[in-house]
């Protein structure tokens, strides 16, 4: 990981945040995805948005519904669509298994970040979650201001 950061081409486009509070993510998948020219574009000057969006596994093939990419200005006549489904890609082996996940175990495919990797393409971290309750919510804020306090308390005393 270390060297990533380094790299001048790897670069996190859209981070959904939100992700590890609302699910419990058991695993996580690296995919490609399917862009068109001017969507590609408009992700290298990072405006995108996977925070509202999800993947699901239909007719066989993974898809990434609901995400954002905004239009790119200088594409006038050969834009995209800001909302369009993108199609995601996994090894068969990988989507037999999201398949089974979603399917048999009741998971949701949530996506977790959108970046381009050290080559230069655009990738996608799928995490494989199972949806929170409210009181398992509540129990990551306190744990996550129990920790906040306790750094305090060690910084200030340290």
């Amino acid at each position: 990981m270390a060297k990533k950061k380094t790299d001048p081409n790897y670069k996190v486009i859209a981070e959904n945040r939100r992700a590890r509070f609302d699910y419990a993510i058991e695993d996580d998948i690296e995919c490609g995805l399917i862009l068109e020219g001017s969507e590609v574009k408009s992700l290298r000057e990072n405006s995108a948005n996977v925070a509202e969006s999800y993947a699901a596994v239909e007719d066989g093939e993974l898809w990434l519904i609901n995400s954002y990419i905004a239009p790119y200005e200088q594409a006038k006549t050969f834009g995209h669509e800001e909302r369009r489904r993108r199609k995601l890609l996994v090894s068969r082996k990988e989507l037999a298994n999201l398949w089974n996940a979603t399917q048999r175990k009741g998971m949701t495919l949530v996506p977790l970040v959108l970046y381009f990797n050290h080559k230069g393409l655009a990738k996608m971290k799928l995490g494989i979650a199972k949806g929170k309750k409210i009181h398992d919510k509540r129990e990551t804020q306190a744990k996550r201001d129990w920790s906040r306090q306790k750094q305090r308390l060690l910084k200030d005393h340290g």
